[in-house]
């Protein structure tokens, strides 16, 4: 018998500004099948879960268009992993914050607007002048590869020294692409560990939130009418949990 599974197409919150234009990421979407039971074998499986690979796997079953995973920007990826949820298990998304039960209707979320003055078609580079000291540097926004690399960068540096933790600093290496014009990876490396204010690094971090594209991952609070962030637990894609 010949089946055909429905796809939806999902739109990524970076417009597919920051890729080449010789990348299908490029188009400003991605293409999505409903999740199937091949699809909650994934999701069930401890190796995964244990891993911490438990959802890349599952989204990369899902992706139908021809891409290289790796490419995909983190806040794209999130985007996928709303509509993954949706088609899956539907639009409410019931959860418990601070002793108060909620529900979100995750069809509403919107991406957050960004500010495509600041973005060069197919170029995933960007300028930030530190407050403190002046210093210039150009930075890109995290893929699925880079975020990867740096797990792996951070494992290494645990089995060295189990008290490690150069969190932080090892994402801010593999962010920079360039100090004061310098390119070179040692010179970014000897910045990022000896010279980069804690003021400034704090500045470039809420720089980048500002910027970065991704879904709006908030919710209004009853009457407070205050905003705070979803939390996404494990009954996200496991809702019996």
């Amino acid at each position: 018998m010949d089946f055909k599974l429905p796809t939806e197409t999902v739109e990524l919150p970076s417009k597919g500004l920051l890729y080449s234009k010789d990348n299908p990421l490029s188009s400003g979407e991605i293409e999505i099948k409903y999740m199937t039971a091949k699809e909650e074998d994934i999701l069930t499986n401890i190796n995964y879960i244990n891993e911490g690979t438990v959802l890349d796997r599952l989204m990369k079953s899902l992706i139908v268009s021809d891409i290289n995973y790796n490419d995909l920007l983190i806040g794209d990826k999130n985007a996928i992993m709303i509509a993954a949820r949706i088609l899956g298990y539907g639009k409410d998304y019931k959860f418990t914050y601070q002793g108060e039960t909620h529900t979100v209707d995750l069809s509403q979320l919107e991406n957050k607007p960004i500010n495509e003055s600041l973005f060069t078609q197919g170029e995933n580079r960007f300028s930030f002048t530190l407050p403190a000291t002046g210093v210039v540097i150009e930075f890109k926004l995290l893929t699925h590869g880079d975020e990867a690399s740096i797990t792996q960068e951070i494992k290494g540096l645990k089995k060295i020294n189990s008290n490690s933790s150069a969190d932080l600093t090892t994402r801010l290496k593999h962010m920079i692409i360039s100090v004061n014009g310098s390119s070179e990876k040692t010179d970014i490396r000897k910045f990022v560990d000896n010279y980069l204010l804690a003021q400034d690094a704090r500045a470039l971090r809420t720089y980048i939130n500002e910027i970065q594209p991704d879904v709006d991952l908030t919710f209004f609070r009853g009457q407070s009418g205050e905003r705070t962030s979803i939390p996404i637990g494990l009954n996200f894609f496991w809702p019996d949990a």
